[in-house]
């Protein structure tokens, strides 16, 4: 987790954070003077909806302001509650007939000011009431109240009344149950790093504000087999860091654990509708936080046998850049219950547009299938399969051989890539030649049986282009077109063939197939720019390709293609990764493109294992 910032305080960021929110939405306002956000199109005949607290948690609070959720949003400095004079100055702005709810999280601050505002307001005449959201499984109940904010928004939307929006928001808020983990502390910019948490261990209960636990909580005591426990931030710190499936499994047990009564405080049936939302705290790459929540909904289903039926991930309440995640989990059916509603008007609620800015959009609602669509996917070419191959046992050990090859050297090509590029290019080759080693094993299903005795031509091309479409960055892209192109080529040369069976086995050999490499490595010219002398697996494949469309000699093809790959080293590359450290690395010094490399000794080994 970095320390490091832009900016070196606090000191007038939040007031520019909230005229950046409104200066590209048009439907909000911003009163600069009490850093209230507000909705310049609310109906006052609507519940207006007023929420807010300190300042690092964006996009909450002022971010879900907008028709269909919050009307107004007031932003305290970092980690510190706004005062009473704002809270006030929001009321203000967005007045209603109907009536006002102030959602107030669960601190100590926002407690005591929304509390006086609330005070305030009444002697002033309006209808004022406060839902408290409580939902954190950690510390008995805390707070995390996005869903009940998207619910009681879309009703006041709705011109549902006041009395029913403030049931609609106590009952969302006695159905929703949060829990968090994290890896660190956040860190507030211009203050001193505190205490951070050990790279080995994680946090689980951590909250948002790096708050302690106080009281009998610390007293607890739990077991986790294989793993020592250290309480002092949070609910309590795991190390070493256990596997992330372990983790989640235990913020579950938080959350669902029926015996615990204290933290498991909404039931959950598996015939309930439930939603779920995955929260990142700010620090986390949204490629784990999608690996995280897929974790989270496959354990619900095997452990719990619970399906959520609304599942919301992304970045909704952060703590700066904390490098942590929570689960919230809501009962709809148990709302819908306690309104005499049916669940569908629930998600109705949940569905329903919103301008706020921060709200995710969402695909759900009634999707038929349509048939054409399943008819299409499972429709199949029925072009021809290609003549019998000759010599397939010859052919199979040609290509045991060459992948062989390619997995004895995989360490050096990952030397190479090393010091030229990102390292994962031994690592690529070596997937794609453990995938075609899988089809050739006599374990492998017929289907993906390579070089069985009636293996057809065009069947093992395919299948093995299969395999090579696995290999991501661009190698893979270059070799997949390669062989693509070159089996193409090779179909129309065999349908166009004036021997007397052009399909036959007696039309494939090594001068087919130079006649059919050349035109494919011209397609392939179509779609990089890369040439000889440019440093790529282009230096090995042209000279390979053009040799054998002159001689249809292996051998010869096969040491062209050596010659280019040794002559890339020390060449400075012009194409990928790169070339981004290429001035950096003296020529001469430079290792064999891996790239090139690697497919020279695929091809050797190739050549050798025909023999």
């Amino acid at each position: 987790m970095s320390t490091k910032h832009f900016f070196p305080n606090t000191e007038g960021v939040v007031k520019k954070a909230l005229n950046s929110l409104v200066a590209r939405n048009p439907n909000l306002q911003h009163d600069e003077n009490n850093r209230v956000v507000f909705s310049k199109t609310h109906d006052s005949s609507k519940v207006t909806l007023i929420s807010g607290g300190g300042s690092g948690h964006e996009p909450a609070w002022s971010g879900y302001v907008g028709d269909g959720m919050l009307t107004a949003a007031v932003a305290g400095d970092v980690f510190a509650s706004p005062s009473t004079k704002q809270i006030m100055s929001a009321i203000k702005n967005v007045p209603s007939k109907n009536g006002i709810i102030l959602g107030i999280t669960n601190y100590t601050g926002d407690m005591l000011h929304f509390g006086l505002a609330r005070e305030k307001g009444l002697s002033m005449g309006y209808n004022i009431k406060v839902v408290s959201f409580t939902d954190d499984a950690a510390l008995g109940r805390k707070k995390s109240e996005l869903v009940v904010i998207k619910l009681a928004g879309a009703a006041s939307e709705k011109m549902w009344s006041f009395e029913r929006c403030l049931q609609l928001g106590d009952l969302g808020n006695a159905n929703l149950v949060t829990i968090g983990t994290s890896l660190d502390h956040c860190h507030i910019p211009g203050r001193a790093h505190h205490q951070s948490i050990a790279e080995d261990a994680c946090v689980l209960g951590m909250g948002i504000h790096n708050e302690p636990v106080s009281g009998p909580e610390c007293l607890r005591v739990f077991e986790l087999q294989r793993h020592s426990l250290m309480f002092y931030q949070g609910l309590r710190t795991i190390t070493p860091m256990p596997p992330t499936e372990d983790i989640i499994k235990e913020m579950l047990l938080y959350l669902l654990d029926p015996k615990d009564t204290d933290r498991a405080f909404v039931k959950f049936d598996p015939s309930d509708d439930i939603a779920m939302l995955i929260n990142n705290f700010g620090g986390l790459s949204n490629l784990e936080l999608e690996a995280l929540t897929n974790i989270v909904e496959t354990q619900l289903k095997n452990d719990w046998n619970l399906a959520p039926k609304r599942i919301y991930v992304g970045t909704f309440e952060t703590s700066l850049n904390g490098p942590g995640f929570s689960v919230t989990l809501g009962n709809l059916s148990s709302i819908a219950r306690g309104l005499n509603i049916t669940s569908a008007e629930i998600f109705e609620l949940l569905d329903t547009p919103t301008t706020a800015p921060a709200w995710p959009k969402n695909g759900y609602g009634n999707i038929e299938n349509r048939q054409e669509l399943d008819i299409a996917r499972d429709e199949t070419e029925t072009q021809s399969e290609g003549p019998t191959l000759p010599n397939s046992q010859a052919l199979h050990k040609a290509l045991h051989g060459a992948c062989t090859a390619v997995l004895k050297a995989e360490l050096l090509i990952t030397k190479y890539d090393i010091q030229m590029g990102d390292g994962d290019c031994g690592e690529a080759v070596a997937g794609l030649c453990n995938a075609l080693l899988a089809k050739l094993s006599s374990s492998a299903s017929h289907t993906d049986h390579l070089f069985s005795p009636n293996s057809t031509l065009f069947t093992t091309l395919n299948s093995i282009s299969s395999s090579v479409e696995d290999v991501g960055g661009s190698l893979g892209a270059i070799l997949a077109i390669l062989l693509a192109a070159f089996t193409n080529t090779l179909r129309r040369n065999l349908a166009s063939s004036s021997s007397p069976s052009p399909s036959s086995s007696a039309d494939l050999n090594a001068t087919a197939v130079g006649r059919a490499l050349g035109p494919a490595l011209e397609n392939l010219k179509q779609y990089t720019g890369a040439r000889v002398g440019d440093r790529t697996v282009m230096d090995a494949l042209i000279p390979f390709c053009d040799e054998m469309g002159r001689s249809g000699r292996l051998e010869k093809a096969v040491a062209a293609a050596e010659q280019g790959a040794r002559d890339t080293a020390g060449m400075r590359p012009r194409f990928g990764r790169a070339t981004y450290v290429g001035d950096r690395a003296e020529a001469g010094e430079m290792p064999p493109d891996p790239g090139a490399y690697a497919a020279a000794v695929f091809l050797r080994g190739w050549a050798d294992g025909l023999g």
